[in-house]
């Protein structure tokens, strides 16, 4: 009992420290360290390249980074660590980012939305992975005119590494195109990873099915709770993600081409086959649970089938003993016979003979109820 609360307890900790804390009061656009991690080196990658040419550097530092860049070509800038606020007030002075935005940056609690500005656009979303559990990384992705920029948190995960295989080896479309397809190549990598997310999520839920009815155990319940809560996460993270990107189709800002709208559509497609998927296992959690529960009330009518079964073989045989354990004596005081007083008590072998009674009495209804199959 004490190791089911303890878990359990484990359990509730785990949530609460996900949640963030809220800056009550602070005006609009401010920034602030509320999340986990809040040290550390922050790495920038910044891939240059066209057609013909490709150059990727990564910088700890901001000058280094701005130096670095190289006229007439298309610029994918990776900022990997939102905690240093200082640096993210640096990249909005250089790109004249709002200050609504860098609040959306900073903040992992921002809800998944697109939102258009007068030179560029930003998807907000979060980039999910699987260690043991469901982890979860804030992410922006901002849409200039020759430049994308994105800010994600470090925690490990990381979606991009298909893009930057295409981009280093000039694989398919993203080299030949604008970075509005580039955008579109990052948030569609997100969306197919929540594939993966998925189907390690799926490989538990089938395992628990399995273990819920074959080899059911007192954990079950447990860790029914930690799979709906998992998926319960999932779907509050990527629900959003649907109209952010339905919101990207119907925009009319000239950064995003008519061509990308149609590559748009396909992510979309895909992100409503995630969120199908993610109800489906909402509904099989629960499916689970009632059958895990009706396991439990069929076993508990199985044990007090057997009870009633031995209680109503046991009745006959109670009511025997009962009347003859009144002991009304046949003879008197005196010795003087007392007519219709238990004749049987003096009776030779009558011990005996009302043990046969008994067990003969037990055995024909142990009998008759498994012919009836009560038993």
């Amino acid at each position: 009992m004490f190791r089911r609360t303890k878990i359990a307890m484990n359990l509730l900790t785990r949530k609460k420290t996900q949640r963030q804390k809220h800056n009550v009061g602070a005006a609009p656009g401010d920034m602030f360290e509320h999340h986990s991690l809040t040290s550390g080196d922050v790495k920038i990658t910044m891939i240059q390249y066209n057609e013909s040419e490709y150059f990727e550097e990564d910088f700890l530092d901001f000058a280094d980074c701005k130096k670095a860049v190289k006229p007439g070509l298309m610029k994918w800038i990776n900022v990997d660590g939102i905690h240093n606020i200082e640096l993210i007030e640096k990249f909005g002075k250089w790109y004249s980012i709002h200050p609504l935005t860098q609040e959306d940056i900073t903040h992992i609690d921002s809800r998944p939305k697109f939102e258009e500005y007068s030179r560029y656009v930003v998807a907000v979303l979060k980039m999910l992975y699987y260690d043991s559990h469901v982890m979860s990384e804030h992410l922006s992705i901002l849409l200039f005119e020759d430049t994308v920029l994105s800010f994600q948190e470090p925690h490990g995960g990381d979606a991009f590494d298909v893009v930057r295989v295409r981009l280093r080896e000039s694989k398919g479309r993203v080299r030949k195109m604008g970075p509005d397809y580039l955008a579109y190549a990052l948030i569609d990598a997100v969306v197919d990873h929540y594939f993966v997310v998925l189907e390690k999520l799926g490989e538990k839920i089938e395992a628990l099915d399995d273990e819920v009815l074959y080899h059911p155990h007192k954990k079950v319940m447990l860790q029914l709770h930690d799979l709906k809560k998992e998926n319960l996460t999932i779907r509050k993270m990527i629900w959003p993600v649907r109209e952010m990107i339905f919101n990207m189709m119907r925009s009319d800002t000239e950064l995003i081409s008519e061509t990308n709208t149609i590559y748009l559509r396909d992510v979309h497609d895909h992100i409503n086959k995630v969120n199908d998927t993610v109800e489906q296992y909402r509904e099989s959690l629960a499916g689970i649970m009632e059958v895990y529960l009706s396991n439990n009330a069929n076993k508990l009518n199985e044990v007090m089938k057997a009870l009633t079964t031995i209680s109503a073989i046991f009745i006959p045989v109670t009511f025997i003993a009962g009347i003859y354990g009144m002991n009304f004596q046949n003879v008197d005081l005196q010795g003087k016979p007392l007519p219709g007083n238990m004749p049987e008590l003096y009776s030779p072998y009558g011990y005996w003979i009302t043990l046969g009674v008994m067990f003969a009495i037990m055995i024909t209804m142990a009998i008759w109820f498994k012919m009836k199959k009560w038993w």
